[in-house]
């Protein structure tokens, strides 16, 4: 079993940006088939600059928390900074994944690029 990092836990207790985005933009959905874990991620952009992201998700501990992560680290941003967020930017910034949870940040990067992509 995995030794999760105390940043890991806090996002995953306290998930920032879970549920809903009415005023949503864009929607995303991705799915790990190996684990089953499936993100969403509603983004409401304006003028090149996401405004605000929420997710919803089916998943172990490490998904729970790359994704709330991830939204902490969008929101607000201009659509060309968010392109950086990839697997490598999330494990460190919850305190370096163990290879065997690894597959948490691969999705949460996914969900970010399926975004991007949709805008």
């Amino acid at each position: 079993m995995a030794a999760f990092s105390e940043a890991v836990l806090e996002h995953f207790r306290n998930p920032r940006n879970s549920g809903e985005l009415e005023s949503a933009t864009h929607r995303v959905e991705v799915t790990n088939p190996v684990c089953g874990d499936v993100l969403q991620l509603a983004a409401h952009v304006e003028k090149g600059k996401i405004i605000e992201v929420r997710f919803l998700c089916r998943g172990c501990t490490t998904a729970i928390a790359c994704a709330s992560w991830v939204t902490e680290r969008v929101t607000g941003k201009a659509l060309a900074d968010a392109r950086d967020v990839d697997p490598e930017a999330i494990s460190a910034g919850l305190g370096e994944l163990p290879e065997e949870t690894r597959h948490g940040a691969i999705l949460a990067a996914d969900a970010v690029k399926a975004l991007l992509r949709k805008i």
